[in-house]
């Protein structure tokens, strides 16, 4: 089984907490883009006398700036609404990343430290980090988990006169605005910045991009007269999916002088990936205030490293698992694996038994496992 999948039921059962800050510029703003580890505790570690204000020790544990924790204090939904998005967006990040030699490690040392640095690997983090916070808002507004919050208010179909409008349509509305004044706005005086920021915002306008409409038919003999009609985002995975997507074509950026101007402006490169093939020169794009292209692109600053050695950014890639024929050359740095055969016990040849359970017998294999060489 992946190890994405592998790590739900575990994290389905704990609470993703003491979150900090970075200092500088590019300051982390919430969920993955802290600078700790991701220290995990039991969500009945609260004691039963202190449930009717649970979500306050929740908020405190966050380790939120003031205004973060006064929002996330003045709704009892708002915190497990967090703790939803933190480990959201951390298993989706790592099913994303699981075939890759960085298969988004979130200790805290290594996280902490490509948090520093403008790699793809940073944007990837901080547009999963603002998606599943938007995400994970939206969903608990339409849930009634939420005292500020319900469905979405906001029909605009066409043919309204033949619809009527109504299950419950998720929130996006609420989240946007909750999300972007739980981030706060950020300075915008240097490069960092204002790529983070962008890349935040690329993980809302993705959100967004994915919102479909559902409708059920009502009518006599399905004749569809009337149509109840809501709004839904994508699943979670359908997201995190064209995240990775806008990794593997992030765009470099730098920074430059307009002449004419004297301001700065941003410059774009491709990444590594399409080096290979000839580029014009970067040009400076338009725009003297926010500076940084109006794109869904994601946006990094430097080349990430290789991620095959140990090293500060990550614990590389020896003893990984990997798939032969599928991604072992890549993962394992041209260093080779090792093959190792095992005997493995798993369900065979189910039979739904009347009534009501599966019976099913074991059935015992011989399989081979792979793993990069040191």
């Amino acid at each position: 089984m992946l190890d994405g999948h592998l790590l739900l039921g575990w994290l389905s059962f704990t609470l993703v907490v003491n979150l900090l800050n970075l200092p500088g510029p590019a300051a982390a703003y919430f969920g993955l883009t802290g600078n700790e580890p991701l220290s995990i505790l039991p969500l009945n570690s609260l004691p039963e006398e202190n449930l009717g204000r649970a979500h306050y020790k929740l908020c405190d544990r966050l380790k939120l700036e003031k205004k973060q924790r006064r929002m996330c204090r003045r709704d009892p939904g708002v915190a497990e609404t967090l703790r939803e998005a933190i480990t959201m967006s951390a298993l989706e990040c790592q099913y994303q990343f699981r075939f890759e030699r960085w298969n988004c490690t979130l200790e805290g040392r290594h996280r902490a430290n490509i948090l520093k640095r403008g790699f793809k690997e940073t944007a990837f983090l901080y547009a999963i980090s603002s998606a599943g916070l938007t995400h994970a808002m939206a969903k608990a507004c339409s849930a009634g988990r939420m005292e500020r919050c319900t469905c979405d208010e906001a029909p605009d179909l066409e043919n309204r006169k033949a619809w009527q409008w109504g299950g419950c349509g998720d929130n996006l509305k609420y989240a946007n605005k909750f999300v972007k004044d739980f981030l706060g706005k950020r300075s915008n005086k240097d490069l960092r910045a204002r790529v983070d920021m962008h890349n935040t915002n690329v993980g809302m306008k993705v959100i967004k991009a994915g919102v479909e409409t559902t409708c059920k038919c009502h009518g006599v003999s399905g004749s569809c007269t009337v149509q109840t009609c809501w709004r839904q985002l994508l699943p979670f995975h359908e997201i995190g999916k064209q995240l990775k997507q806008r990794y593997e074509t992030s765009i470099k950026v730098g920074s430059s002088t307009n002449e004419a101007t004297g301001e700065g402006e941003i410059s774009t490169g491709r990444s590594q990936q399409q080096q290979q093939q000839p580029q014009q020169q970067p040009q400076p794009l338009p725009g003297l205030n926010d500076q940084i292209p109006r794109t869904m692109d994601l946006l990094h600053i430097e080349d990430s490293p290789s991620f095959c050695r140990p090293s500060k950014y990550s614990s590389g890639t020896a003893a990984r698992k990997c798939y032969k024929d599928k991604n072992c050359d890549a993962i394992c740095c041209g260093r080779g694996h090792n093959t190792q055969s095992r005997e493995v016990t798993r369900p065979c040849q189910c039979q739904v038994r009347w009534c009501c359970y599966v019976e099913c017998k074991q059935c015992t294999q011989r399989e081979e496992v792979y793993t990069c060489k040191g």
